[in-house]
């Protein structure tokens, strides 16, 4: 379990006004909640890759409206030195998949890493979704202290354990990608909003 800790009163002033029951009595009755590693993980990749899918439905309504050829957007850059959209969009594939692929200690799926068009990239995001949606629970609970090793592709390792992969490498990663590539479609004209990139929350 993750154990989530309650912020401190800071002083005897309760910080809801209740008579009877004082937010400095209920902190100290209860001052953590714990959440699973599957909870945390499982769940939350689903719902904003399948908010991914919807944006990149957009980006396509986007170009046939505008008479624009789909690959421009794929290949647009935020700079020079980062990954154009389509790479964005694979790489958010690659933490949601390592994240829990890894906790489990399953086979990761494989990809071609060669998708040039939406219809290829949303089918990568239904692949990553799929493989998330197979794995139990109980594959992923209880890993928080579990060695895992990464493997990138400059053959470099890097070891981390279950809830350091999660919290500090790829949930972090995961919205970096994300976000970069929901900000190249907004910067290309595409009208999608926050509402878009939160999507809707998913029960597994």
């Amino acid at each position: 379990m993750l154990l989530l800790a309650a912020p401190p009163a800071g002083d005897d002033s309760p910080l809801i006004s209740c008579p009877r029951f004082p937010a400095s009595d209920i902190l100290k009755e209860s001052s953590t909640m714990t959440i699973s590693m599957y909870k945390a993980s499982a769940p939350i990749f689903v719902q904003f890759l399948t908010s991914l899918s919807a944006v990149l439905d957009k980006a396509a309504a986007h170009a046939e409206s505008k008479k624009i050829d789909p690959a421009v957007l794929l290949d647009t850059r935020l700079s020079p030195d980062m990954y154009p959209l389509a790479r964005q969009v694979r790489e958010a594939t690659n933490h949601a998949a390592r994240a829990c692929g890894g906790a489990a200690g399953v086979e990761l799926p494989s990809f071609a890493n060669t998708e040039g068009s939406i219809p290829e990239l949303k089918q990568r995001i239904a692949r990553t979704i799929d493989f998330i949606k197979g794995l139990k629970p109980a594959q992923i609970d209880g890993s928080e202290d579990k060695e895992i090793t990464i493997k990138f592709p400059s053959g470099a390792e890097r070891k981390f354990t279950g809830q350091a992969l999660l919290l500090n490498f790829s949930l972090p990663n995961f919205y970096f990608h994300y976000t970069t590539a929901y900000d190249i479609l907004r910067h290309c004209g595409v009208e999608v909003g926050k509402r878009d990139f939160m999507g809707t929350p998913v029960t597994l």
